[in-house]
């Protein structure tokens, strides 16, 4: 199998689904709200009842609008169309959405290992219900009966479609990643995948290294999660290469992700475009955005993940994939205040990276942090008591000297070192010289002795240079 996969190649599109955190639905004013009672926020337009009509959402187009120019995307006149299928959680047995005409069109997203995905388009549509299928091993055969819930039907979501450039599992989950981190910054979105407002379908097909050819794919369906999307990529993976040497092609056909037992199972026939039967939606008239909207909408747009990753790496001289996680977890502005301040470049992402992993680091300021960097970096601090001091600090704020008087730090300069150096070398003349004819583990024991003077205050790096100028 491994010299087998070495001859393939993976070819992904994604068609990532994305709630829009508006107030209401797409096409009536029934409340988009995650979690109320089953099929409490309801009303016949959403029932799709006889004699109803949509009425588009204003604040939805406005948010869709703006996600499109985020990813690079073109804004456009458009109209929504119909597409129509069976399925029960659809109650109107149609799905409004957009195709020949979407809103945004040809964008393009760059990932933090400096891969570019191109986005095809990226349309607006409203949600379907949930259903639930009660007993069995929770899908629709084998199940007692199937619940439905419709608060989820209209509620506006963007779909955004990439083309088939992705390579990998791991570049299919950095692009998801880095989607999701646009998705929270301009606020549209609170694209959460464990309650669905976020999603992702992965189209997969394999082909031999070195061709271009797109071969039939499987589409897997309603991922919701990370971790999920890359088993489920690399399960279609093999499954697809071991039917092509087996003399078998796959079957066009969506697929669902089983997590227990680690697999995709089959869904049904995938259709083609032509099988939906779109045409426009009489009831609704189409979208035409002035230049003026979309420059207002430009104009309110923050910096991408991208730019505020480039900023940082350029104001820390690292690159860009050494900020990635710190710019993911916001802090970017932090880590380059503080180096504004004063701090050392790589000292402070590190203490950031590693010590301001918690969910809420609000209570320290640039000003607090900078101080512990430097005295760290100028050896006022341990590494380990400037760990101490930002945990002190996250969990109550303040100056760093108010938290070293609180946890009874004291600092240990050069020339107190340098004495119980001299002491300690007096005191294990054998050890010395076993050290300095080579024996290296005893460098270990003259720190050791150090820090039990100093109740664990020094510095163990300063601690070692200065055996190391002794030893020279």
């Amino acid at each position: 199998m491994t010299d087998s996969v070495q001859e393939w190649e993976v070819v992904i599109g994604l068609e990532v689904h994305c709630e829009l955190n508006t107030a209401s639905k797409l096409f009536c004013g029934c409340a988009n709200v995650f979690g109320d009672e089953p099929n409490t926020n309801i009303c016949p337009t959403c029932l799709g009842l006889p004699g109803s009509l949509p009425v588009v959402n204003e604040a939805a187009v406005t948010k869709a609008m703006t996600l499109g120019r985020a990813l690079g995307c073109t804004v456009s006149n458009s109209i929504f169309a119909r597409k129509n299928y069976f399925y029960p959680d659809m109650p109107k047995d149609y799905q409004v959405t957009q195709y020949e005409e979407p809103t945004n069109s040809d964008g393009e997203l760059a990932l933090g290992d400096g891969s570019i995905v191109q986005i095809e388009r990226a349309h607006i549509e409203e949600d379907t219900g949930k259903t639930t299928h009660v007993g069995g091993d929770g899908r629709i055969h084998g199940a007692g009966h199937s619940l439905v819930d419709y608060n989820r039907a209209g509620v506006p979501l963007v779909e955004i479609v990439s083309r088939p450039v992705i390579r990998s599992a791991r570049q299919a989950k950095t692009y998801v990643e880095e989607l999701r981190a646009v998705v929270l910054a301009i606020d549209v979105s609170d694209a959460r995948m464990d309650q669905g407002s976020m999603r992702v379908d992965a189209n997969v097909s394999v082909r031999p290294v070195g061709s271009d050819e797109l071969r039939t794919r499987s589409e897997v369906k309603n991922i919701n999660s990370l971790r999920s999307l890359g088993l489920a990529i690399e399960y279609e993976t093999r499954r697809h290469i071991d039917l092509y040497e087996a003399g078998e092609s796959p079957l066009q056909q969506t697929r669902h992700w089983d997590e227990a037992a680690g697999r995709t199972r089959d869904g049904r026939s995938k259709e083609d475009a032509d099988d939906y039967r779109y045409f426009a939606e009489p009831d609704l008239v189409p979208l035409e955005p002035t230049q003026a909207q979309i420059a207002a909408i430009d104009e309110s747009l923050p910096p991408s993940p991208a730019l505020r990753r480039t900023r940082l790496a350029e104001a820390v001289g690292v690159d860009p994939a050494d900020v990635a996680i710190v710019v993911m977890r916001g802090q970017d502005q932090l880590a380059l205040d503080a180096v504004g301040i004063g701090a050392d470049g790589a000292k402070t992402l590190a203490r950031i990276e590693n010590e301001l992993a918690v969910e809420d680091w609000s209570a320290i300021t640039a000003d607090a942090l900078a101080d512990v960097v430097t005295r760290e970096t100028t050896g006022k601090l341990s590494a380990t008591q400037a760990k101490h001091v930002i945990a002190g600090l996250v969990e109550a704020g303040g100056t760093v000297d108010e938290v070293v008087a609180t946890l009874g730090i004291a600092s240990v300069d050069s020339g107190e070192l340098v004495g119980m150096l001299d002491a300690l070398i007096e005191q294990h003349e054998d050890e010395w010289a076993r050290l300095a004819d080579g024996d290296r583990k005893l460098q270990g024991f003259f720190v050791g002795q150090i820090m039990q003077l100093t109740n664990g205050q020094a510095d163990g790096k300063i601690v070692q240079t200065l055996i190391a100028e002794r030893l020279r």
